[in-house]
């Protein structure tokens, strides 16, 4: 894939839905160190450093317990000169296992969280696209994709199940995913292809040159022809969205009717004072028909869509 570093927007990364939910999670989490990864990082050996550390202070401990032991006997035997240098010994090997530096957790979480992402990048490479796989113009059509998406995935309509919501949880993922993929390819046979021609060319390499760049255009436009039908949806359920939110807000209207009617009847306000009452129930209704209609048209979109 093409190393292409972008001014970029949000950091993103598509995870192939085939992979395991916990995989897909900590690649998605990982945006940077999945890019470090793509540009050929790799993180230090595990060091043995830790566990060797352990057993010198180990041994360090028992050297200085046993010579402050052996300072004491010295001491009641009355051998001062060897009791100091004893003591001594005992307080200096103390005081280095007090300052030795000590292994720093939270760098040794980190240094096992930069292994974990490393190996996930390599066992699931080709499964996941960073925005640094993308030119330009193919991050422009993903951001477009991600959008409806998104807009879908969040809809009220599709949360009260007034969509397919189980098939769009698998669906537009997967679409995603298949956009995703196909411009990480098309830009890099783009960067490639740009590569060969920026060194000039003859007749011969035109003649090549001019249908292979035919063939990058017409992928981007299929790939387009994707983004507008996923966009198309997204349009219809952004329909049944406000008719939804309209029917429910009259319905709340209309459920505290009663409370007007008895306001005027108790204020002795001429009835016609407020006509629109009356007509909350065939708003109701109208908007009912309205969701009805655009519910269905996003059916037909989402069938469209699968096609």
């Amino acid at each position: 894939m093409t190393d292409i570093v972008p001014g970029r927007r949000d950091a993103r990364v598509v995870v192939d839905p085939a992979v395991s939910r916990e995989a897909a999670d900590l690649l998605r989490a990982n945006h940077a160190l999945l890019a470090r990864v793509h540009r050929g990082w790799r993180p230090p050996p595990k060091s043995a450093g830790p566990i060797l550390g352990l057993g010198a202070s180990i041994v360090a401990g028992v050297i200085a317990a046993s010579l402050a032991l052996y300072g004491l006997a010295l001491f009641a035997a009355g051998r001062y000169t060897s009791f100091a240098v004893s003591m001594t010994g005992a307080a200096l090997l103390t005081v280095g296992l007090l300052l030795r530096p000590r292994t720093d957790a939270a760098a040794e979480r980190r240094r096992a969280l930069e292994r974990e992402v490393h190996e996930h990048a390599r066992g699931y490479e080709g499964h996941y696209v960073l925005d640094e796989h993308l030119d330009e113009p193919a991050r422009d059509l993903l951001d477009r994709a991600a959008r409806a998406v998104g807009q879908v995935m969040a809809s009220r309509v599709n949360a009260e199940g007034l969509l397919d919501d189980v098939r769009n949880a698998v669906m537009l993922p997967a679409q995603e995913w298949e956009i995703a993929r196909l411009l990480a390819k098309l830009s890099a046979l783009r960067a490639e292809h740009q590569e060969v021609i920026a060194e000039g060319m003859t007749p011969e390499v035109a003649a090549v040159a001019g249908p292979l760049a035919e063939v990058l255009d017409r992928s981007e436009a299929a790939v387009l022809a994707r983004v507008e039908a996923l966009e198309r949806y997204a349009g219809h359920v952004a329909d049944a969205e406000r008719a939804y939110r309209a029917r429910r807000q009259i319905e709340r209207l209309s459920a505290r009717l009663p409370r007007y009617e008895e306001l005027l009847v108790e204020s002795g306000a001429d009835g016609s004072a407020v006509p629109e009452l009356d007509g909350l129930a065939e708003d109701a209704g109208r908007l009912e028909q309205a969701l009805r209609d655009s519910v269905s048209s996003a059916h037909e979109a989402f069938r469209h869509l699968e096609g």
